[in-house]
């Protein structure tokens, strides 16, 4: 089976554990992931698993992508995604969801920042600008 979801971070907080420390966690909404294409060494020269996360409206999607997902009767997906993968024991038009992991088990997470350019002191670090002087 794929070890591999795609997610989104939807906040964070903490939790506590038996002695009563708190550690901080970030929440992620993991699947349900669909996939879509299943790439074969054969046909597409490398192996890999192609899926896509978060259901959206029709309207935002081309037809071409449209077309894509339809051939499995899959719902208008708006994020598509690829995993390499050596041999993929999936099918096209299965639906994952997190119970391929087991619980405590260790997974690498890959994300994007957002982008802030370059920012001054006061925005980047939170300084106060020094004293003020008031003219009455």
């Amino acid at each position: 089976m794929i070890k591999g979801l795609i997610g989104k971070k939807i906040g964070m907080t903490q939790i506590f554990d038996s002695e009563g420390r708190s550690k901080v966690v970030t929440l992620i909404e993991a699947g349900p992931c669909y996939v879509t294409q299943v790439r074969l060494p054969e046909k597409d020269g490398y192996s890999a698993v192609q899926m896509g996360f978060n259901e959206t409206k029709p309207k935002r999607l081309t037809s071409g992508q449209l077309g894509h997902l339809k051939r499995n009767n899959l719902p208008p997906l708006r994020f598509l995604r690829e995993f390499r993968a050596k041999g993929p024991e999936v099918q096209e038009g299965e639906k994952l969801t997190v119970e391929v992991f087991a619980v405590g088990e260790a997974v690498d997470v890959i994300g994007t920042s957002k982008g802030k350019g370059f920012q001054g002191a006061v925005k980047r670090y939170h300084f106060l600008g020094g004293p003020r002087i008031i003219k009455q």
